[in-house]
């Protein structure tokens, strides 16, 4: 990630903890996708409406619902929709990240990065027991 391009420390920090959970998220969904478990017939999900709306909470669980042997819909929790809603909003804001991060990722692996400590440095903080924190920049006056 090009960090180090941010020169406001608030923006800075709320931008990269934005950006590594897109990447996160991204990188999952491009390596895993939406996995389709179970794929039913509508009427027999009709029967089976409540043990599946319990099922679909677990983790990359699903059902496609056919119709006539085609698919015709997908059941997922509203968790996993409302994820799916944020990412599809933040690619749409967007549009150049996925080109954004592979570049970033090339830079990263030229050696082309700024450590995240380092722009705390600059910016007069540090990490202490995992939270960031502002250092006191006066120096010592020395004496004639």
């Amino acid at each position: 990630m090009r960090i180090g391009c941010y020169h406001q420390v608030d923006d800075s920090i709320l931008l990269i903890y934005f950006l590594m959970y897109v990447i996160m998220y991204v990188e999952e969904l491009t390596q895993i996708g939406m996995k389709i478990s179970k794929t039913l017939s509508i009427s027999e999900a009709r029967k089976n409406i409540f043990k599946i709306a319990d099922e679909i909470q677990k983790p990359d669980v699903c059902y496609m619902l056919t119709e006539n042997g085609k698919a015709k819909a997908v059941i997922m929790s509203a968790d996993e929709y409302e994820s799916w809603m944020e990412t599809m909003e933040v690619m749409l804001d967007f549009p150049d990240l996925l080109s954004e991060m592979k570049e970033a990722d090339e830079e990263f692996a030229r050696g082309e990065y700024v450590d995240f400590e380092d722009i705390l440095k600059e910016n007069g903080m540090k990490i202490t027991n995992g939270k960031i924190e502002y250092v006191s920049n006066r120096s010592k006056k020395t004496g004639k």
